[in-house]
């Protein structure tokens, strides 16, 4: 498979978030996964999701158009802020080839590093060279997450030398796209990493407006394309919100052109 597949006619990509309940459990929007992947916009190019979740949400796969199914294949305790864990432990939680058989398409594997401990550094870079490393053997795209430690309370400036330092190390352990935080100098981050790089949407942002504009702050810097989650799932009408942001991420639409277009409001 190639990575091309998720940049439509050589457009940028949108994938929508929806892996969330393998850390946080459910969540608004995002309790009943039937729904859920039912209010997704064919016009997006992918759908971040969990092991188990690809299993039971194939329906939402199934027609021509559909969106492309990425399959997270590790869990880190990162992400378990409401349990206070920091530390990044991670762990298999599949391997490539169940997610193959599964009909995944594309896989995601992250990495945080700096986590104070060499140990846990040299476990998780181990954890994810053995995934890509797995994929690469079959052919299947890997996008590299670069998720940081405290990224809730360290500063800009730590954010932006971690995503920039990191990033390029998740390239050259092999991975074929990146995902990761959009920083205050996002422009180095993209133009000293030989990969196509995707802005995450993090977050939960106040308005609709705000969302689409760090989209356009994303793309405008060098992203080849958005992951969102909380912010195109969140919201009044999924669907709408998903199709202003392929407008905006796209076809270069503003902001502000695409809530008017759209009629969004919060």
């Amino acid at each position: 498979m190639r990575i091309e597949k998720l940049f439509n006619r050589k457009n940028n990509a949108v994938i929508i978030a929806i892996d969330h309940g393998m850390f946080d459990g459910p969540i608004p929007g995002m309790i009943n996964m039937e729904e859920t992947a039912r209010k997704i916009n064919p016009c997006v190019d992918g759908v971040l999701l969990s092991p188990g979740m690809l299993k039971r949400l194939r329906p939402a796969f199934n027609y021509k158009g559909a969106p492309m199914p990425i399959v997270r294949l590790n869990w880190s305790s990162v992400y378990c802020f409401h349990w206070n864990y920091n530390e990044a432990y991670s762990v298999l939680a599949q391997t490539v080839e169940e997610a193959v058989s599964n009909g995944a398409e594309t896989v995601l594997v992250s990495l945080t590093l700096q986590t104070g401990s060499e140990k846990n550094d040299t476990e998780n870079v181990k954890v994810f060279s053995r995934l890509v490393n797995d994929a690469d053997k079959l052919g299947m795209p890997v996008i590299g997450e670069y998720f940081p430690a405290h990224s809730d309370t360290i500063s800009k400036e730590q954010m932006h030398n971690q995503v920039f330092a990191s990033c390029r190390i998740l390239s050259e352990l092999g991975c074929d796209m990146i995902k990761t935080f959009y920083t205050y100098d996002f422009k180095k981050v993209t133009g000293s990493c030989p990969v196509p790089v995707f802005g995450l949407g993090a977050e939960k942002k106040p308005t609709q407006l705000e969302a689409l504009q760090l989209a356009a702050d994303e793309i405008r810097d060098g992203a080849r394309g958005v992951v969102f989650g909380r912010n195109a799932i969140q919201v009044p009408d999924p669907g709408n919100f998903q199709q202003a942001l392929c407008d905006v991420v796209k076809e270069g639409v503003s902001p502000q052109q695409a809530v008017d277009k759209y009629k969004i409001s919060d």
